[in-house]
């Protein structure tokens, strides 16, 4: 494998294709070779787009899967979240390596199945959270790391869109499946799980509400939304963490507000923003007291990701290491099932309209 490229296949070639395509572009190791789309002709028209000149295209991932098991090494699986669970475990059954887009999947028992199907395959899982390879969300992690802020208890964090829902299969249930929660609220919960080590959730008590989406007022597909457009959660954590959570595709004001990590020696305040993925949106502020008990403020000037290629590139690039070599997946499945299982249980909750437990599969 140390001379061949790598090969590829892109299991659904709408708009987030077009992201893993450039990218796969940027590799010198790896081609695209099969695509595989359920709209008729769409796979077509996006070889013919990016010049794959001998791409095989399929009309379904199932197609690609059995004509392609034995010349593929892994796929980039581009579907709407409802297609996660049946893509990634076909693919892994098909004794391919999986680079999945996010979120994981839409509930808790499919994310489970997802992480039985690769650990039964013993290829690798890598779920697309671009934002882990981000100087400045790895600087977060670094802090906390430290022990500047000493024992974290609690943190509030979130992000969201004035306005921005979406549209395509985002916005109904049966593809969809979550609205806001799954499409950007999982980037802001794995900021900060992330930076604390991925604590196991015990309670949930969550709240959702589509009072934008379903208001054409607001937005011009409203008869067909049928997911959340805004998520709040207060989470309670191993290890005595509490985490006060919201999201949004649409609200009044620009945004929820910043992410703050409250520490027993320190707080370090993350600016936020409207952006789409809840990365940090300004110099962040680390807050503590000095040796002499003097009440201390330090701004974190913002890292630079010139020089690394686009995050993009880097997680691409990354899954890619880790298919040639042999090593484990720069983004473990086992924290994002974490990941998936908080927004599983502020799904459970809002519907019931309580607090419910959260209990981690083994997988």
């Amino acid at each position: 494998m140390a001379d061949k490229k790598l090969q590829i296949g892109i299991i659904g070639t709408g708009n987030i294709a077009r992201a893993h395509m450039f990218a796969y572009k940027m590799q010198k190791d790896a081609e695209v070779v099969a695509l595989a789309d359920i709209v008729p002709g769409r796979a077509e028209a996006f070889a013919k787009k990016w010049g794959l000149k001998d791409a095989r295209c399929y009309p379904d991932h199932l197609s690609l899967l059995e004509a392609e098991k034995d010349n593929l090494d892994a796929v980039s699986i581009c579907t709407y979240n409802a297609a996660h669970r049946d893509c990634a475990v076909a693919a892994f059954e098909h004794g391919l390596h999986v680079l999945l887009e996010k979120p994981m999947s839409v509930t808790l028992e499919e994310a489970e199945a997802i992480c039985k199907a690769e650990k039964a395959s013993g290829k690798i899982l890598c779920v697309g959270f671009q934002p882990r390879f981000d100087a400045n969300m790895q600087n977060i992690k670094r802090i906390v790391e430290s022990g500047k802020l000493g024992k974290v208890y609690y943190i509030q964090t979130g992000g969201g869109r004035r306005r921005g829902i979406p549209g395509s299969t985002f916005i109904e249930k049966e593809t969809g499946g979550i609205g806001a929660l799954g499409d950007i609220g999982c980037y802001s919960l794995d900021m900060v799980l992330n930076a604390v080590g991925y604590p196991k959730p015990l309670t949930v008590s969550g709240y959702t509400s589509d009072y934008f989406g379903k208001n054409p007022k607001y937005y011009d597909e409203s008869e067909r939304f049928s997911v959340d457009d805004f998520g709040a959660a207060f989470i309670r954590l191993e290890g005595g963490i509490i985490l006060d959570f919201r999201i949004s595709w649409a609200m009044h004001p620009d945004s929820p507000g910043d992410t703050i990590l409250f520490g027993t020696e320190g707080a370090l305040r993350i600016p936020a923003t409207d952006c789409w993925n809840g990365s940090v949106g300004g110099p962040m502020k680390l807050y503590f007291d000095s040796k002499l008990g003097k009440k201390t403020k330090k701004t974190v000037m913002l890292r630079s990701n010139i020089g690394k290629g686009s995050l993009w590139n880097q997680k691409i690039g990354s899954f890619l290491k880790a298919v040639r070599n042999g090593t484990p997946s720069p983004i473990p499945s086992s924290q994002i099932l974490i990941n998936q299982a908080i927004i599983d249980g502020i799904n459970r909750s809002a519907a019931l309209g309580r607090e419910v437990t959260v209990e981690i599969p083994e997988i």
